[in-house]
């Protein structure tokens, strides 16, 4: 467990009324040496620290200590490479060469949003699962297998149909961004 360490009071930077955070938001400072200020304990925290607000389910942000940018994004996704790099990934290369190919692309807006959704969508199953299980029973990683594969195969069924409506819509508007021309 990562421990932090409390910083000398003199050293705490003064308080910036532009910055008044909301209620409940956690505020976090990120300084040119890389290290991670917590405003709230008044300490050093490490991305694992991080990584357990998230887990909470804790509300935060991330500022660059002087210009007050938001890192926020920045460290979810050093986080997400930490685990991507440390263990089983959970994305694939092919998965993550698709993402890749989507920035740019027309489709970007749409396809963030639709894996939102989709994140949300599994979120809210599994909770329902969880809630309507036996108590002691544990859905193993097989079962999970089984329940979103049929899931999964009808996300890739709507899909399919989402991509005939623009092929068709393409038809109705030809030369509009966005939409490819008929052949």
């Amino acid at each position: 467990m990562a421990t932090a360490r409390k910083r000398p009071a003199s050293d705490v930077p003064p308080d910036n009324a532009a910055e008044a955070p909301k209620p409940g938001l956690r505020i976090l400072k990120k300084y040119p040496n890389r290290r991670l200020y917590d405003t709230q304990t008044s300490s050093y925290i490490t991305l694992a620290d991080v990584k357990r607000m998230v887990l909470e389910g804790a509300s935060f942000e991330v500022h660059d200590a002087k210009t007050h940018e938001d890192l926020t994004r920045s460290i979810l996704l050093q986080i997400i490479l930490e685990e991507e790099t440390g263990g089983v990934p959970l994305f694939s290369t092919p998965v993550l060469a698709q993402i890749i190919r989507f920035y740019g692309h027309a489709m970007q807006g749409a396809m963030g949003g639709m894996l939102e959704r989709q994140m949300q969508a599994f979120t809210d199953m599994q909770q329902a699962f969880a809630e309507q299980s036996t108590p002691g029973m544990a859905f193993s990683p097989d079962m999970w297998s089984g329940l979103m594969g049929g899931y999964a195969e009808q996300s890739k069924t709507l899909l399919n149909q989402w991509q005939e409506q623009l092929k068709n819509a393409g038809a109705l508007f030809p030369g509009m961004p966005g939409f490819p021309p008929k052949k």
